[in-house]
């Protein structure tokens, strides 16, 4: 179930209304489109499903868009799904909104682009990866997408309708000093341990070479900037995605609107804090 919920001035209280079918199981993302009344959402049953959300009264009837025209409360405007089966972690609509992007636990991301409504979709476009699992994405630019999760650094996919690739890492072990052939040491390392003593050298094995040392589980756009959230949060500039670990808040970009109590810094010289 997914809860929609309005604010009514005149009894000065919260009401809700509730998304149920086709949802049948749990709701693990959603995603707002730009217009404000259509909803993503990505769930456990391995699909990413659009819906209407629009509340007579409340909301203002949106302009016709490619996911349809009338769209009463809880209408299903598309409904796809991860062909692996996989758990859909993160779903975000591109900022025209003309197109949804979701990522599964099979460790794909898929792009799905509607030609109308009630039409077959005009093109959708998965991208399979060896990474771990993404557990959230965001659309830098219409022709750039960012995901991250399991694998501690972020990563960029580029593309259109006509294709997409997984572009380049963001802060990617293998091309800090040493990365891969310590990787390749360590490995060997393991099976020596392994085989003179019965164990492995848990030293060497819970070393990262990534800002952040745990799994991202949030991304999002900053103004020019895009922030992910993990045990470490870091800001990088959207146009070079070149991680900067946080150190203090004295150097934040200037005209920055945070809510979250974390201490981040950008590659911006002289610019104000945003706390």
């Amino acid at each position: 179930m997914i809860a929609v919920c309005s604010f009514e001035e005149e009894n000065t209280w919260w009401v809700s209304k509730h998304i149920k079918k086709p949802l049948r199981s749990t709701v693990l993302s959603v995603s707002w489109h730009p217009n404000s009344v259509l909803l993503a959402a990505g769930s456990a049953d391995a699909h990413a499903r659009v819906f209407s959300a629009f509340i007579k009264g409340v909301d203002q009837r949106p302009e016709p868009t490619v996911w349809g025209e009338r769209l009463p409360f809880n209408t299903v405007c598309g409904e796809y799904t991860n062909s692996s089966g996989g758990w859909v972690h993160a779903v975000a609509f591109s900022p025209s909104g003309d197109a949804l992007a979701y990522a599964a636990h099979d460790s794909s991301v898929t792009v799905v682009y509607p030609s109308a409504p009630e039409q077959p979709p005009r093109a959708i476009l998965n991208v399979a990866t060896q990474k771990m699992p993404f557990v959230a994405l965001i659309w830098s630019r219409e022709d750039q997408i960012v995901a991250a999760g399991h694998d501690c650094h972020p990563v960029v996919f580029q593309g259109n309708a006509s294709g997409w690739t997984q572009a380049y890492s963001v802060d990617d072990p293998d091309k800090h000093e040493g990365g891969a052939q310590d990787a390749e040491s360590s490995a060997l390392n393991m099976f020596r341990q392994m085989d003179l003593k019965g164990r492995t050298n848990t030293t060497e094995d819970t070393t990262i070479k990534t800002i952040h040392q745990n799994t991202i589980s949030y991304v999002c756009l900053i103004d020019i900037y895009i922030f992910s959230a993990g045990l470490t949060p870091y800001v990088v500039p959207s146009g070079s995605l070149k991680a900067t670990p946080a150190k203090s808040p004295s150097s934040a970009p200037a005209g920055m609107s945070c809510s979250l109590t974390l201490d981040i810094v950008s590659t911006i010289d002289n610019a104000d804090p945003c706390f």
